[in-house]
């Protein structure tokens, strides 16, 4: 006789049963670290517990979980009670919370608090620190796993909002012990690429351990030291590693970097549209305003009766003309002219005045000196005697042995001196 083989819902039911009738497993008492933790629409939560060695699925309905006096979190360590249970769908089983007690926080989230603290310490999330994210990119760097769906939804919604970009994949490994140095490494590659101008670096979500690649020291090192924007895309809206807070801006999934890398170019162009339909607006406002200024012109008489417009103009120049015609240059020569020529007249009236004086005068002086000219005496039979040119006026001035000169009225001769007297 054949052996009848079991049905999968019948193995299941029966190891379910075998559950459920465990009174070791009906009335439990666990404590673990919460991990990869999420509330449903519904208020119902499900989670992780584990420890060091081993992990097992938790979850807990909303009659029991409104009940929980905090918000519980990864890394956080409670104490449950409830039982254990196996849920057919999946096959698997799991612990069916009815009460959580907070007990403290787990190894890796007061890890992650300390290095939170000391990278905040040292200014690493600094506002000041954070770059801009250039408003049209050229070319996107993005720093994930190559195979996973968050390179496929960056990739899709880059090219659906701005083709125009590139997009640069750099395979990273995001999870694992291997990933924050790979991460760090590609994050410094990228960095070193003139044409990135910004960095998208994340994952998609996962529990703490799967995230925890991204709360390394090593990491945050890099981001902090880049020069090229980056933005940290790291799980889901709820999660938050540290190089979310060191980056330069936090996006709360892959799909979210890409919205924040790069704008939508439909917005632009209807941005465009709409500064140009404000142009034209503009245009043909002014353009009425213009027209109705020149209407308004052509009706001004002056306009009809241009004649009249120039009358003012006409008075002005005459009045212009009669006083440059006072100030003209020739009219101030000639003036100037006759004012010379009156103080020319002046001038020779007062010289010939001048010279008959002085001449009447000359005559005076010459007179009394043609009175004292020595040679009207000469004329009487004198002797002008002279010694080396000068005139010889008493004997002490000569000596016996001097040559003299004579000089007479009609010449002259020399004469040796033989002796000499004077008169006492």
């Amino acid at each position: 006789m054949a052996e009848k083989a079991l049905t999968v819902t019948a193995l299941t039911k029966y190891i379910k049963y075998k559950f459920d009738h465990d009174k070791h497993l009906k009335n439990i008492l666990l404590e673990g670290e919460i991990s990869n933790f999420k509330r449903n629409v519904r208020g119902h939560f499900y989670f992780t517990l584990k420890d060091d060695k081993a992990s097992i699925s938790a979850v807990m309905f909303k009659g029991n979980a409104w009940r929980v006096k905090f918000n519980p979190k990864d890394g956080m360590n409670v104490l449950v009670r409830g039982y254990v249970s196996v849920f057919e769908v999946a096959g698997s089983y799991q612990v069916y919370v009815e009460s959580m007690e907070e007990v403290g926080l787990g190894n890796l989230y007061q890890a992650y608090l300390q290095l939170k603290e000391k990278l905040e310490k040292q200014g690493y999330f600094a506002s000041f620190h954070k770059k801009d994210l250039p408003g049209f990119p050229s070319q996107i760097a993005v720093l994930t796993s190559a195979t996973g769906a968050a390179v496929r939804d960056i990739i899709n919604i880059i090219s659906r909002r701005y083709p125009l970009a590139k997009i640069l994949i750099y395979p990273t490994t995001v999870q694992g012990e291997n990933a924050k140095g790979e991460i760090a490494e590609n994050i410094r590659r990228a960095d070193s690429n003139p044409d990135n101008d910004v960095i998208i670096v994340g994952r998609g979500g996962g529990s703490i351990e799967d995230l925890w690649a991204f709360n390394e020291e090593v990491v945050a090192e890099a981001i902090y030291q880049c020069k090229t924007p980056i933005i940290s895309a790291v799980g889901h809206e709820t999660d938050f590693t540290i190089a979310d807070f060191v980056a330069d801006k936090r996006a709360p999934t892959p799909s979210g970097a890409a919205e924040i890398a790069v704008p939508d170019q439909h917005s632009i162009l209807n941005d465009i549209r709409t500064h140009q339909n404000r142009l034209y607006e503009a245009l043909r406002r002014t353009m009425r305003i213009k027209s109705e200024r020149i209407r308004d012109l052509k009706e001004r008489y002056v306009l009809k009766d241009p004649e009249r417009l120039l009358e003012k103009h006409a008075n002005t120049l005459d009045a212009l003309l009669h006083r440059l015609a006072q100030k003209s240059p020739e009219k101030q020569v000639n003036e100037a002219f006759d004012a010379l020529q009156k103080q020319r007249g002046y001038l020779d009236r007062n010289m010939n005045v001048l010279l008959d004086s002085k001449q009447k005068r000359l005559e005076r002086i010459t007179d009394k000196l043609h009175v004292q000219d020595p040679r009207l005496i000469l004329k009487q039979g004198y002797t002008l005697a002279k010694k080396d040119g000068t005139v010889i006026r008493s004997v002490r001035d000569i000596r016996v042995g001097d040559t003299i000169e004579m000089e007479m009225m009609d010449g002259s001769f020399k004469a040796t001196v033989q002796s000499k007297k004077e008169d006492s």
